[in-house]
């Protein structure tokens, strides 16, 4: 049995079905699939949300790997790359981006994705860790004392950058690496840990350490508290999920609202979380997966296959609406603990990294049952 949300919570919440859930609007059509819960009574999450108090923003520029094809596509298929381009998404930012030029690439996101209206708030994925996976593993080796000192002033180059902008920020996508660190090392953690204390002196950055998925963890809370305690949770607004992998959002809400339990019990409270949504369309869990290169996994081939790689539901902060498919039990977690579903994910690209690939781009959007 998962615990229940601390004391008084739960309650809260449930005096609120009946009352409208407050979210962001979605440009796109929106037609849920055939499973939406019979649980239809809305409700509306905790107030304080700092992803619900802002528009969120759209980057179209060639930080994008997808905007220039789109640029360039018509008809059908400028229709079908829309529902990828037009959504608020997160962009990554990693070793590729060298220290002296993090604050430009910062610098043109922003105005891109704001319009120069201070009131937008922006996303990215902060992926600077050397090593990590891949090639060049933390399992393999610990960072040598120049690359933590490169990534300490990539980390304040680009606070700098952000300063007094609205950011929701994902903070080194694919956690658990941390955990196969060489030798049980803590420096990779401590380097998190670093990054989260800096990001966090900006005063409208929110930050969401990510922790796997409930898949990768086995739906086990203790393995993300091994990633999040020493990564600096006590710091930031929560942790993320889902980020490369595919599970069901109500699995990641069962296990989110585990963990953030778990957490309060250590006495780190009021700890939320959010869900990439953008690759698990029609989800299964990672250790069930029969194909080939779990990263690149099989994308959906029509709307009716099931356990295969599309577009899930698009960004929101409306966690709790019965169109999700949520039991009630589900949606009364994520309301109690769920900022939003983003996306933070990159399906549309080879191995979710580069480069962007149009037929398997085409076939996310065609096959997605969410728009």
């Amino acid at each position: 049995m998962l615990p229940n949300p601390p004391s008084g919570a739960l309650s809260r919440v449930l005096r609120r079905i009946g009352v409208a859930v407050l979210g962001v609007a979605l440009p796109l059509t929106l037609t849920p699939p055939d499973h939406t819960s019979a649980a239809a009574g809305p409700i509306i999450p905790l107030p304080g949300n700092p992803l619900a108090a802002h528009p969120w923003g759209v980057y179209l520029g060639p930080q994008d790997m997808a905007w220039e094809p789109w640029t360039k596509a018509t008809g059908r298929k400028k229709e079908l790359l829309d529902k990828i381009v037009l959504q608020p998404k997160a962009q990554w930012y990693g070793k590729w981006v060298p220290d002296r030029d993090i604050a430009d690439r910062i610098h043109k996101l922003v105005a891109s994705a704001t319009g120069g209206d201070p009131d937008v708030m922006v996303q990215m994925a902060i992926f600077r860790m050397v090593p990590w996976e891949g090639n060049d593993r933390v399992c393999n080796r610990l960072p040598t004392t120049a690359e933590v000192a490169s990534y300490k002033k990539w980390v304040r180059n680009a606070a700098a950058a952000i300063g007094s902008t609205y950011v929701a920020m994902i903070l080194q996508p694919d956690g658990p690496f941390a955990l196969c660190a060489k030798n049980g090392s803590k420096l990779p953690s401590r380097m998190i840990r670093y990054a989260a204390k800096t990001f966090s002196a900006n005063p409208n950055t929110t930050i969401y350490i990510d922790a796997g998925a409930a898949d990768w963890n086995r739906s086990n809370p203790k393995t993300a508290l091994k990633i999040l305690m020493p990564a600096g949770i006590s710091m930031v607004r929560g942790f993320a999920f889902n980020s490369t992998h595919y599970d069901s959002v109500a699995e990641e809400v069962e296990y989110g609202a585990a963990v953030a339990q778990a957490l309060a019990e250590k006495g780190i409270l009021d700890k939320h979380f959010v869900v990439n949504t953008s690759s698990n369309g029609q989800p299964f869990r990672g250790y069930t997966y029969k194909g080939p290169d779990f990263d690149n996994a099989y994308a959906c081939q029509d709307k009716t296959q099931h356990h295969c790689v599309t577009l899930g539901i698009p960004p929101t902060t409306d966690v709790a609406n019965p169109a999700w498919g949520l039991t009630l039990g589900q949606r009364l977690k994520a309301a109690a603990y769920a900022d939003g579903y983003l996306w933070f994910g990159r399906p549309w690209l080879f191995e979710q990294a580069s480069p962007f690939v149009m037929k398997r781009a085409l076939t996310l959007a065609r096959t997605t049952p969410w728009q």
